[in-house]
């Protein structure tokens, strides 16, 4: 979406000690197919802290309804972790001088994160001018775009599919085999397979439970 909108885009990734680490070779090869040379993939290990079942010993929650208002903040969710990636993604920013920051988040299909909220997105966007040396100086008016925030994951494989996305390098399991099949049972891959299906498109993931 950044690229249709006409902007130059460097790609950043994270190497966080996820489980799910086999989405970085995804990213690699979804970066590569859109013509994007500059990827950084920037090693931070939240495995020194825990927290949670993507970084930690806790088990990921299988065959439950990722949208039950009751359910709670799941056990998935990784301790600040977007708060760390955007400020990552601030850093590169001062040192492009580039102002746009584009983030993949949700706030209508998802699994409660607290941070992929739009109130938290606006008040990161505010921190931003107040926290680098080019917001401090008036040189820079940093934004977070996040396109995806309001779409349900049905219309987001939509747009995909009209971007020419081919949703077979991607990955969204949280809970992948060793070679790197999906489970098929933990929340993300639940909204995956439902947003195919609401969609009307084929779903072209390798799951472990057919």
């Amino acid at each position: 979406m950044a690229i249709q909108q006409g902007f130059a885009v460097h790609a950043l990734s994270f190497d966080y000690g996820q489980r799910h680490r086999c989405e970085l070779e995804a990213a690699r090869k979804v970066v590569r197919a859109l013509g994007i040379t500059d990827h950084i993939i920037a090693p931070i290990d939240l495995r020194m802290f825990g927290g949670s079942a993507l970084t930690g010993d806790l088990d990921v929650p299988k065959h439950r309804d990722p949208l039950d208002p009751n359910g709670g903040i799941p056990v998935t969710y990784v301790p600040a972790r977007n708060t760390i990636f955007l400020s990552f993604a601030l850093a590169w920013c001062e040192v492009l001088q580039a102002e746009d920051i584009f983030i993949g988040v949700t706030a209508v299909d998802y699994s409660g994160y607290p941070d992929c909220r739009p109130e938290f997105l606006e008040a990161f966007e505010r921190m931003a001018g107040l926290a680098t040396k080019a917001g401090a100086e008036g040189t820079a008016r940093y934004r977070i775009h996040a396109p995806l925030l309001r779409m349900s994951k049905a219309a987001i494989i939509r747009a995909g599919i009209g971007a020419g996305i081919d949703f077979a390098m991607t990955h969204s399991c949280y809970d992948p085999a060793a070679d790197g099949l999906a489970c098929g049972a933990c929340d993300s891959c639940i909204l995956r397979r439902r947003g195919f299906e609401e969609a009307g498109v084929p779903d072209p993931t390798r799951y472990r439970e057919q």
